[in-house]
């Protein structure tokens, strides 16, 4: 089952990654893609200058940024985590190792690192469930030597899902960090 939830991830993040590859850009620019709803319907695709605010009910799946003038184009991908756990995975580690690499060589770019829930649990448990996943991730990028006056951590709990379904599928696409490159 983790095999084939790994295929559909790397598969989503290989879509998602040509469909970034479209949006170019001459000035600094965040996309953010999603993938398809409960429903089976394609989600949107949004972009955004750095610093604007982002809009608040779009879901995201990747965040990715046009760096430099060449388009040279950065995904960070979102992480996962198991039903009700704020611990990271290996596979989290593996992305994480990939996206903190990024950002050490990026030095200018700063994050906020979302924490997302599932909709089992009420409001307040999933809001601080989220968080302490946020903050993990933090930890995790600031012992891999991310500065951590660049990493920013919000919990959202259940109110963001990725997925409006009401299945474990579901569920486990919306229990997530999620990065927002500000």
């Amino acid at each position: 089952m983790h095999q084939r939830q790994g295929l559909k991830l790397a598969l989503l993040l290989i879509i998602s990654f040509i469909l970034v590859l479209n949006v170019s850009c001459s000035k600094k620019t965040v996309a953010v893609e999603t993938g398809m709803d409960s429903t089976g319907q394609e989600g949107s695709a949004e972009s955004h200058a750095l610093g604007s605010p982002a809009v608040e009910d779009v879901d995201r799946q990747t965040a990715a940024v046009d760096v430099s003038d060449n388009s040279e184009l950065v995904l960070l991908a979102n992480i996962f985590f198991e039903f009700d756990k704020a611990t990271l995975t290996p596979e989290a580690r593996e992305t994480l190792t990939n996206n903190g690499k990024w950002l050490r060589t990026n030095s200018d770019v700063e994050i906020t690192i979302e924490g997302h829930c599932d909709e089992r649990g009420t409001n307040g448990y999933n809001l601080a469930l989220g968080d302490r996943r946020a903050e993990n991730v933090k930890t995790f990028l600031m012992d891999l030597g991310v500065d951590e006056s660049r990493l920013n951590t919000i919990s959202y709990g259940e109110e963001r899902p990725l997925d409006r379904g009401h299945g474990e599928a579901a569920w486990a696409k919306n229990r997530r960090a999620h990065f927002f490159i500000r």
